[in-house]
């Protein structure tokens, strides 16, 4: 069984023992989660899609660890102008482990 959830803005597929890294949540490592938002469930032959969701499905989680994406380089330079600016950003990023995917049957 595997399913369709929506977090940070995002759709991720998850599944049971999945870890997956998302836009930053609250909380220590350790820490459970429950994703409430699920687009849709697949189980075998059957499968559910909500409209906007499935209505009393979750997906639980475990935060492993908070951690910060790669750094990228936003470089912005004007020909002829001597003008050019250099910025730096590395994104916060929170790595869950799918516990279970839980259908309102």
């Amino acid at each position: 069984m595997f399913a369709v959830i929506k977090t940070g803005g995002k759709q991720y597929t998850v599944a049971a023992d999945k870890e997956i890294t998302v836009m930053a949540l609250p909380g220590e490592a350790g820490a459970q989660v429950v994703f409430d938002e699920v687009l849709a469930l697949f189980d075998g032959e059957a499968s559910t899609i909500g409209a906007p969701h499935v209505a009393g499905a979750s997906v639980t989680a475990e935060i492993v660890k908070q951690a910060r994406g790669p750094k990228v380089i936003a470089f912005k330079k004007r020909r002829r102008k001597n003008s050019k600016r250099k910025r730096g950003h590395r994104q916060d990023l929170t790595i869950v482990k799918i516990t279970g995917v839980l259908t309102a049957a």
